[in-house]
């Protein structure tokens, strides 16, 4: 570490680090809509604080919870979820109440609290956290892990350059992230353009027919516990669920593996390529991707798929993408709480069925569409995950004193 710095543990640098309420301190009922808001790591939003207008609390429940009301200064971080989130507690948050799920530090006068609270977000000392952390789902930081964290701190003048000097970095970074982002849109939206527009004269000037008369079969994947049937994946045969179906593409990251009995024995959710995978249910409910030529075997759990009779597989998996047809498809799901996709609402989805060579036509040019648009998608992608790198390798800088 650079000379001159002090290592210390972080309580030395702090008037105080504590861990929110106990949820016994906290009811439903002190739950208020012009309160004083509670700041949990959901409230914790990049480098701010957002207010949560339902997780609020009135007058009887912040006169017990005065020794959790925050100061400006303080430093609010997420003991949950992901190790590292943390916020400096501005005048306009000053006064609200650190929630169950957050710590909070007061910093001494010799530490400065955006110092601090670069320091806890920088690579070096999240790695440390989330070691020192436990849980396999969800990651729980102790107030003991926080508050022992062994940081090395340079003299007040020197920590106000290097906050000065990230904050106008990261200004710049968020501004080019902002536009690669926004460019990484435009790129699918000149796709989805493409797509209605195509597909909309073709509704006008072709045949229709309904997608299950134009299937072998329609049918749901498993439905029920397949968990005791996973196995390593060099020993079994993918088994698909809704997670790994996405619009135009399977996502095979968390695929998981199924025993080869076990895929013998569901033989009528075995898939073929060409097959069309519909997600059921979900935020991503109406999602569409065909299974792909030589995959090799696969099964599926909680799927709609339909087989087509003809090749005409990609065909109708760019219909399926298109506006016209999600929201066609999504408009046949039934279900009061939860809207569900099934086996009749693929099969009644009414498409349109150009002649063969017209068919051809239109799949050539939303191919070469779709080529453009994912090399721009690539583009931006790597340049979006270009510039998180620097502002990790400028946190990882700073704080080991290259910077």
């Amino acid at each position: 570490m650079t000379e001159g710095w002090r290592v210390a543990p972080l309580i030395d640098f702090s008037e105080l680090v504590s861990t929110g309420p106990f949820g016994s301190m906290l009811h439903k009922s002190d739950y208020v809509s012009d309160g004083v808001p509670l700041i949990n790591p959901t409230n914790i939003v990049g480098e701010t604080i957002v207010a949560d207008s339902e997780k609020q609390v009135g007058s009887a429940a912040l006169s017990r919870l005065q020794s959790y009301v925050l100061r400006a200064g303080d430093v609010v971080v997420g003991r949950r979820g992901e190790i590292g989130r943390c916020a400096v507690v501005g005048m306009e948050e000053k006064g609200w109440v650190c929630g169950t799920g957050c710590f909070f530090v007061r910093p001494k006068p010799a530490l400065n609290s955006h110092f601090l609270a670069q320091l806890l977000r920088s690579p070096l000392y999240r790695d440390q956290l989330e070691q020192a952390s436990t849980g396999a789902t969800m990651k729980n930081m102790s107030n003991t892990t926080l508050a022992g964290l062994p940081i090395a701190v340079p003299s007040p003048d020197e920590q106000r350059r290097i906050v000065a000097i990230l904050d106008e970095a990261f200004e710049g970074i968020a501004t080019a992230k902002a536009n690669a982002e926004k460019n990484l849109q435009n790129a699918r939206d000149l796709f989805e353009s493409q797509l209605q527009s195509i597909f909309a004269t073709l509704n006008q000037t072709s045949a229709h027919a309904r997608l299950g008369d134009l299937c072998e079969r329609v049918s749901v994947g498993h439905v029920g516990p397949t968990s005791e049937f996973y196995c390593d994946p060099a020993d079994g045969i993918g088994f698909l669920r809704s997670q790994n179906v996405r619009r135009g593409r399977m996502d095979m990251e968390g695929l998981q593996y199924v025993t080869p009995d076990f895929h013998n024995r569901l033989r009528k959710s075995q898939l073929k390529s060409g097959d069309l995978l519909f997600v059921r249910v979900g935020a991503n409910r109406g999602d569409c991707c065909s299974v792909p030529d030589d995959i090799g075997a696969l099964n599926c759990a909680n799927i709609v798929f339909a087989r087509p009779r003809e090749k005409i597989s990609h065909y109708l998996e760019l219909y399926c993408q298109s506006p016209h047809g999600r929201s066609q498809l999504l408009g046949m799901t039934t279900g009061a709480a939860q809207g569900v996709i099934n086996t009749s609402s693929v099969a009644d989805l009414v498409v349109p069925i150009p002649e063969f060579t017209e068919r051809l036509r239109a799949v050539a040019a939303l191919d070469e569409a779709a080529e453009e648009a994912g090399q721009l998608r690539e583009l931006y992608s790597r340049k979006i995950n270009a510039l998180d790198e620097l502002k990790k390798s400028l946190l990882h800088q700073a704080f080991t004193g290259a910077l």
